[in-house]
């Protein structure tokens, strides 16, 4: 492999992992973080009736899971063709 290639190679799985790992951070963040730690907190406000924390431990955290996944593929498209390696 030339040198080029293994440079952008290189490129794109730093990119690629950090993107994954700050994913995962927000992942634990929301599901942990909002949902056990800090749910004392967050139930003094209320969503839909329901205090803060408990939505995120029941319904919030999923609404954020899918909305991660959907930003995991847009970004990673934007990687893909910003690298070169789009299939």
């Amino acid at each position: 492999m030339s040198d080029n290639k293994q440079r952008d190679a290189k490129g794109y799985w730093a990119a690629t992992i950090r993107l994954t790992l700050s994913l995962l951070v927000i992942w634990f963040v929301v599901s942990y973080g909002a949902g056990i730690l800090f749910r004392d907190f967050l139930d003094q406000f209320t969503i839909g009736g329901a205090p803060i924390g408990f939505w995120f431990a029941q319904q919030g955290s999923i609404y954020v899971f899918v909305a991660l996944i959907f930003y995991y593929c847009w970004a990673m498209a934007r990687l893909e063709r910003k690298f070169g390696v789009e299939g």
